[in-house]
């Protein structure tokens, strides 16, 4: 049975629905309000659309709670990059942007290119998830307070203000990394996954987390994974003439390639398999950061690797393995 279409143009106060069913169109504007979600399931069964497929863009986090509540109350929900809507409008030679109109391209879209359905990950996942954000972005606060402190500013309450920002800042990072691992701890989930990919040399217990934070536990194949964080290679050949160097093509989840970069560094010096990978890129003469590509994108795979078979770490049976990289 084909399941009518609903395209969600989702902001931060509102969201705007196109209802696709038997030819016809209706649209409707909700406010992004949890409490008010009711209404937009009162409005589907008026319009005899018991059960939809439900597509949205994943912009910024507006989308989580909506994409919940369709997916708790029996429907099919698709959550894409906002890239790919980008680009099917191209497509479409789609001159005009309003709310309206995006809702119905996002359920044309939705029609035609039928995206894969979405699953919330983990109401512990989805903690952690928030958890290890905000440390990433205290992390950052830090940088950019740290930055300020550096460069010789000439007034010397505004150095001393820096520096009790900085200290207030480094107590937060290490209260949170506690709460982090307390709660990981809390779940025996978790806490086993944790210690899986601990057991490989490169990743400690900062980045297992974000890891499991990003939900990689949900995927089946090192492949998708690594087209999920955007490691797949990206070839630029075209003809006889067009040969351009292959690189990393970044479309995907871009906090999975930030938690990867530093543990993959390590890893090329500590980790047998990711070492050997490296060292056989070198030889060919590949670029350092190419060979940086690689050894995350592996990293990353092994972990998928220890998740999937519940097994530590144990580079014999890495090489073996067949998880699809």
């Amino acid at each position: 049975m084909t399941l009518p279409k609903l395209g969600i143009d989702i902001a931060k106060e509102t969201y705007q629905v196109v209802l696709l069913r038997e030819g016809k169109k209706h649209s409707h504007a909700f406010r992004n309000d949890p409490s008010q979600f009711a209404e937009l399931a009162a409005w589907l069964v008026k319009h005899h659309a018991s059960q939809v497929h439900a597509c949205m863009e994943a912009t910024g986090r507006y989308w989580e709670d909506l994409a919940i509540f369709l997916h708790h109350a029996g429907h099919v929900v698709s959550v894409v990059n906002p890239a790919r809507i980008h680009d099917y409008a191209k497509s479409k030679l789609a001159r005009n942007k309003t709310d309206e109109l995006d809702a119905a391209l996002i359920a044309d879209f939705c029609a035609t290119q039928n995206p894969d359905a979405w699953t919330p990950p983990p109401p512990e996942v989805r903690e952690l998830q928030a958890l290890v954000h905000h440390l990433e972005a205290l992390q950052q606060m830090r940088t950019q307070e740290n930055n300020r402190l550096a460069s010789n500013v000439p007034s010397e309450q505004v150095c001393n203000m820096l520096q009790e920002h900085l200290t207030f800042i480094d107590q937060q990072i290490a209260d949170l990394k506690g709460r982090i691992q307390e709660h990981i701890n809390q779940h025996p989930g978790l806490k086993q996954q944790r210690d899986l990919l601990t057991s490989i040399p490169g990743i400690a217990d900062v980045t297992a987390a974000k890891l499991l934070g990003e939900n990689i536990q949900a995927f089946s194949s090192g492949r998708s994974l690594a087209a999920y964080a955007g490691l797949s290679p990206r070839k630029g050949d075209s003809g006889t003439s067009v040969h351009r160097k292959s690189k990393l093509c970044k479309v995907g989840n871009s906090n999975l390639r930030k938690a990867l970069y530093f543990p993959a560094i390590c890893a090329m010096r500590f980790n047998p398999i990711i070492a050997k990978l490296s060292e056989r890129l070198a030889q060919r003469n590949k670029h350092k950061m190419v060979i940086v590509g690689a050894a995350m994108r592996k990293l990353l795979c092994l972990a998928l690797g220890v998740l999937k078979s519940g097994m530590p770490f144990n580079p014999s049976h890495a090489e073996k393995s067949q998880v699809a990289t």
